[in-house]
Parts: structure tokens; C-alpha cells; sequence
């Protein structure tokens, strides 16, 4: 266990006091934290930097190839993973999506919970 201020990592997954929990993640250069579902690109965590129709660019995005304690995309935005060691998220990437069907905006509990798991290599 490693305790940072208000912040507690257990096992390599970081906790935040209830209080902060359910607020929005932090704004990076006025960037939303959002996971963006693509109707066949799969899902992505990161910053929105721009949206267009069904476009949208994303900062820092990882793809969320597969992820357990968290039973669907809805949930993972409120509170992340709960078992980030069976995560598979790969390394952050810039990326432009053509086909986004859902943007939804994550908690900050979700963004550290997500930029928690470890990178996933094959």
C-alpha cells in the first residue's frame, strides 16, 4: 500500500476519497475525459479534442480492448475497473474515430482507474 496526500494505491490501483468519486475527471488544456463506443472500431478512453458529426479526435486515447470489474462501458465511466490486472488496454495513442455512436464523459475515479492499468502487450 502506497498513500500520496488524499490518494491510496493498493496493488498498483489507485483509490480517491468517496467525495471525489463521482466528480468529472480533469480537464486536460480544457479536454473532456470521455470513452467514445465506434460503431466498428470498439471503444476508446481519452480526451475529446474535437467533434464533428460522427467524427472525433481524441488526445491520449487508449483503445478498451477488454476489461473486467466493470459490467459495461456506462459503469467503466462512473468507476473505472476493478480488477485492472485482467484489463487489457494498450499504450495511449492520438487518434481520429469516423464512426463514434456514444460519448460518454468519465468521473475522475474512471480516468485514474483507467490510466492505472497497465499497459497490455501482446
Amino acid at each position: 500500500m502506497e498513500i500520496t496526500g488524499d490518494r491510496i494505491s493498493v496493488n498498483g490501483v489507485a483509490y480517491v476519497p468517496e467525495t471525489q468519486a463521482l466528480q468529472p475527471s480533469t480537464k486536460t488544456g480544457g479536454m473532456d475525459y470521455v470513452i467514445v463506443r465506434t460503431y466498428s472500431a470498439g471503444a476508446f478512453a481519452g480526451y475529446l479534442k474535437s467533434r464533428t458529426g460522427q467524427e472525433v479526435t481524441m488526445v491520449n486515447a487508449r483503445r478498451l480492448w477488454s476489461w473486467d470489474g466493470a459490467s459495461c462501458l456506462s459503469q467503466l465511466a462512473v468507476d473505472g475497473v476493478s480488477k485492472p490486472e485482467n484489463c487489457k488496454f494498450p499504450c495511449e495513442v492520438n487518434i481520429t474515430l469516423t464512426q463514434a455512436i456514444e460519448i460518454i464523459p468519465c468521473s475522475e475515479k474512471a480516468r485514474l482507474s483507467i490510466a492505472g492499468v497497465k499497459i497490455w502487450k501482446s
